[in-house]
């Protein structure tokens, strides 16, 4: 009866409940680092309506093998919050921006054990529903074999490109000059040869008495 009367009244009154949507968050898939090292995880979302003051964000850590996730940090009424007792307690930092839909946290000096999966999930009221998004985290003691490679290969393909580049540059050069000097022998010659012509002047006709027959 009361539920009845409650929804009477909005309706009279004129009041519209607002509709959630559906809000879409993004992380990245996957990030590699090494041991000591930081890094910043990435979290983002899309929302039809305006940024709420009332926006949250919140990150779960899974270490590599473990089926349990762990909350360590929340942001929520313009406060971060940071898990105290958890693995990252002195090394989480909130480097995001809730006005400009950023929850991105910056993990401080790596180590091994870090390795694992990280999930974001925020909320932007009424827009609640959404599926959070996870990244996951490999720490190396060194570069891997794979990665060496893949960064030696491009770093190659750009001097290579480079290298290229600059042979074409002055191969260009080179034919544009040597056109140039081509040009004007040719042009001088016809001049040089013109004008000695003209100094020869016309070949008289010859004597007709002074012909043997």
């Amino acid at each position: 009866m009361l539920t009845f009367l409650a929804l009477t009244s909005v309706a009279l009154l004129g009041i519209v409940p607002e509709q959630s949507q559906a809000i879409v968050i993004y992380t990245g898939w996957e990030r590699h680092a090494l041991v000591g090292s930081d890094i910043r995880l990435s979290c983002s979302f899309f929302s039809w309506r305006w940024t709420s003051e009332d926006v949250t964000f919140s990150w779960t850590y899974r270490p590599d093998g473990s089926r349990d996730a762990i909350s360590i940090f929340h942001y929520t009424g313009g406060a971060a919050y940071v898990d105290n007792k958890g693995p990252f307690r002195d090394r989480l930092e909130f480097v995001g921006n809730p006005g400009r839909r950023d929850g991105s946290i910056l993990l401080k000096n790596l180590e091994l054990s870090d390795n694992g999966t990280f999930t974001c999930d925020a909320k932007n009221p009424p827009d609640i529903v959404g599926r959070p998004s996870s990244v996951r985290l490999l720490v190396f003691e060194k570069v891997p074999i794979q990665a060496g490679v893949i960064t030696g290969a491009i770093i190659g393909v750009v001097l290579g490109l480079l290298v290229l580049i600059v042979v074409i540059y002055y191969l260009m050069r080179f034919l544009v000059a040597r056109r140039v000097f081509s040009l004007s022998v040719s042009k001088h010659g016809k001049k040089k040869k013109e004008g000695s012509q003209q100094r020869q002047g016309p070949v008289p006709p010859a004597d007709p008495s002074k012909i043997k027959v």
